[in-house]
Parts: C-alpha cells; sequence; structure tokens
C-alpha cells in the first residue's frame, strides 16, 4: 500500500468506525435481506469476510428461523443480524427465536413496528435497527427507541419507497446522524458512492444488489445471468392498479411476472369488494405472492415468470465473485476516493 492509498484507507476507516462498532464488524457495509437469496451461506460469508449479512426472514415460520439461524452460527462466528417483517403474524414468536439464539441485532422492514416489539427485542439485549422512508418517520422512530436507521431510496430492489437515495440521504442526514447511527441504502454499487454517504453523515451502507450474483450465493444460475444481462432501466419498479389496495411498490427485472402480480392485484381487489378478504389479509397474500414469485425465480431459476428481484445497481453487477472479493472492491474504491478527496 503506497503512502497516498493509506491516507484514504484510515480516512475511510474513521468514517466507517462508528457502523462499524455498532454492528461488531471490520467494515459497515450491511448486506440488504433478501428472501430465499440471504440464507445461511450468503449471510455467513459476508459476516465471515467482515461485513454484516442478514438473514431474510421474510415468510420463515419460528420453526424454519430457529433452524437457519443454528445453521448461520455454524458457519460463522461473527456477528450478523435477522430480518423480520412487521406485518408477520407471529412477528412476536419470531423475536423469541432470535431472543433465544442471542442474536444481537434485529432489522424489522415493512412499516411501523407493532405495539410491544422494540420492547420485546430490547429485552434480549438485541439492537434494533428500522428502516424510515421519510424524515417525520424517522424521527418517530428515534423517540421510541431503535438503535439504528436504514434510509432506503426507491433505486432499492425489492420493496421501495417513493423518493430516490440522494433525496433522502441530502434531506435526513443532516436531521438525524448525530442522533445514532443511519445506513444509506439503495443504488450503491460502487465504493465511491460509500465514500460520498460517509461523508455526508452516513454511519456505513448497506447493498443487496451487489451481494446477490456473489459466488457464495445459492441463487439459480439463471437468476445471476439475468443480472449480468440487465442495465439499470431494465430494474423496474411494480404498478398498483387499485389505489384502495395499498401495495408497496417492488423492483425487478421487467419479464412475464410483472403482468401477473398486475393479474394478482385485480384478484385480490375482487376479494375486496365481494368482503371475502379484510385489508390485512389482502396485503399479506400480497406479500406471500412475492415470497413465492420470487422462490420461482432465485430458487427454481424461472427468471421469465417469477420475481428477478434488483436494484438499478444491477448494470454493475457483471460477473459472479467471492463476497470478500466484492466486499475488498467496494473499500478499495472508497479509499480511493477519499485519498483524492484529501490530495
Amino acid at each position: 500500500m503506497t503512502t497516498t492509498s493509506s491516507v484514504g484507507a484510515e480516512r475511510l476507516a474513521r468514517r466507517m468506525a462508528r457502523g462499524a462498532a455498532f454492528l461488531g464488524t471490520e467494515t459497515a457495509i450491511l448486506c440488504g435481506a433478501m428472501s430465499w437469496v440471504s440464507e445461511r451461506n450468503l449471510v455467513a460469508a459476508i459476516s465471515n469476510a467482515g461485513g454484516f449479512g442478514v438473514i431474510a426472514c421474510g415468510a420463515m415460520t419460528p420453526e424454519l428461523l430457529d433452524a437457519e439461524i443454528a445453521a448461520t452460527k455454524a458457519l460463522t462466528a461473527k456477528p450478523f443480524g435477522v430480518n423480520l417483517i412487521t406485518m408477520h403474524p407471529q412477528l412476536m414468536d419470531l423475536i423469541a427465536v432470535c431472543a433465544r439464539h442471542q442474536v444481537g441485532h434485529v432489522v424489522l422492514a415493512g412499516g411501523l413496528p407493532p405495539a410491544g416489539s422494540l420492547d420485546a427485542i430490547k429485552a434480549s439485549g438485541a439492537k434494533v435497527i428500522c428502516f424510515a422512508p421519510a424524515l417525520a418517520l424517522a424521527k418517530k422512530l428515534i423517540r421510541s427507541g431503535v438503535d439504528a436507521l436504514v434510509i432506503e431510496g426507491m433505486e432499492a430492489g425489492g420493496h421501495i419507497g417513493p423518493v430516490s437515495t440522494s433525496v433522502l440521504a441530502q434531506e435526513m442526514l443532516p436531521e438525524i446522524a448525530e442522533a445514532l447511527p443511519v445506513f444509506v441504502a439503495g443504488g450503491i454499487g460502487r465504493g465511491e458512492a460509500i465514500a460520498g454517504y460517509l461523508d455526508m453523515g452516513a454511519a456505513g451502507v448497506q447493498l443487496g444488489t451487489r451481494f446477490a450474483c456473489a459466488t457464495e450465493s445459492i441463487a439459480h444460475p439463471n437468476f445471476k445471468k439475468a443480472f449480468f444481462r440487465a442495465s439499470a432501466r431494465d430494474a423496474v419498479a411494480s404498478v398498483q392498479i387499485d389505489p384502495r389496495l395499498p401495495v408497496i411498490p417492488v423492483r425487478a427485472l421487467k419479464n412475464a411476472g410483472s403482468e401477473l402480480f398486475t393479474a394478482k392485484q385485480r384478484e385480490v381487489a375482487q376479494s375486496l369488494d365481494e368482503g371475502v378478504l379484510a385489508m390485512a389479509e389482502a396485503q399479506l397474500q400480497i406479500e406471500h405472492y412475492w415470497a413465492g414469485a420470487l422462490r420461482r425465480a432465485v430458487v427454481d431459476g424461472d427468471v421469465e415468470h417469477g420475481s428477478v428481484m434488483a436494484g438499478q445497481s444491477v448494470g454493475m453487477v457483471k460477473t459472479e465473485e467471492p463476497v470478500a472479493v466484492i466486499l475488498a472492491t467496494l473499500m478499495e474504491e472508497a479509499a480511493a476516493a477519499l485519498d483524492k478527496r484529501a490530495a
């Protein structure tokens, strides 16, 4: 390492110190929870390489999550987290599973934490990380006692909000970054962007798309090939067809599965009309649809009818690489960017 590059590396280490200390890792880089992808192999590989892996619980039962956490602990002694969906009907049971395994960080996604969930997580000694797609919500979550926030822009893959990462970061980091660690997510594919958000006050970053095609990812070869062929404009957001059915948009590669989701929305909306479904059950059906569609793509390799969830950074994913190489590349790019700013 040259003297010049060591300056960048030192600057990067200083900027990541708060986030890394919070996570208990070497680098303040989380892997976003991706259903069917963020399982024991990828999670353990990321944590072993110095990042922070996060198990995607998704629609898992408590029994399945119990087995997944145990299997991940068998592959790594490093810290990792578990992502839980707030609308899961067995949320409190899933929290109890995390507590039994002494999981150090629980990430809550999908809306405001229901009553009692934050207290239950904190009672086990775990840290709570929540998503905040707006400043008002971020401040509310801070008042409720969360330990860290992820602000994720619409460029991300999977469930997304309406505002871009760059705008959220400019609006929110100056207001909340001193209060608690804030991790920026959405559309991040290179280290230069990581350096930029750290300079703005972020404690770290979260990436998903960049890790989806890692060597350690169990995603089907067809799924990975779809990523390698795609450009940013191929990752499109789903369309909501009925304003009464508040479906959170999902970003994925455009395919026949996009039309299938439109048909599913019509089916659920009709059930609402007929009084067959309550709103909560309707939303749960949509979530189960996504879990199944994503499984078809990730596990079965049906990238035409399944859901190939990907962020707009997908155009920067060109080849299959080990997690350790991906992390090292991101860190080198970030350090080089900070080195240039120091010159």
